[in-house]
């Protein structure tokens, strides 16, 4: 497989709203960072673990590169 056809988990810094989690996810799932925004929003009312989850996703996802 080409590297540039890989599909990777990564932080994205354009279109992030705090450190590009969602963006990255939304990207590597393929559907709208805002739905991945509200899941994650939903999970942190309702399920506590949003937060968490976000945080560890944060430390353990490397930043996208140029």
């Amino acid at each position: 497989m080409n590297e540039k056809n890989e599909k990777r988990l990564m932080r994205a810094e354009e279109g992030r709203m705090i450190a590009g989690v969602c963006v990255g996810l939304g990207r590597y799932l393929g559907v709208d960072p805002t739905i991945v925004r509200i899941i994650f929003v939903l999970l942190a009312l309702f399920a506590a673990g949003g937060v968490l989850l976000y945080l560890i996703l944060w430390l353990i996802m490397p930043m996208e590169t140029a």
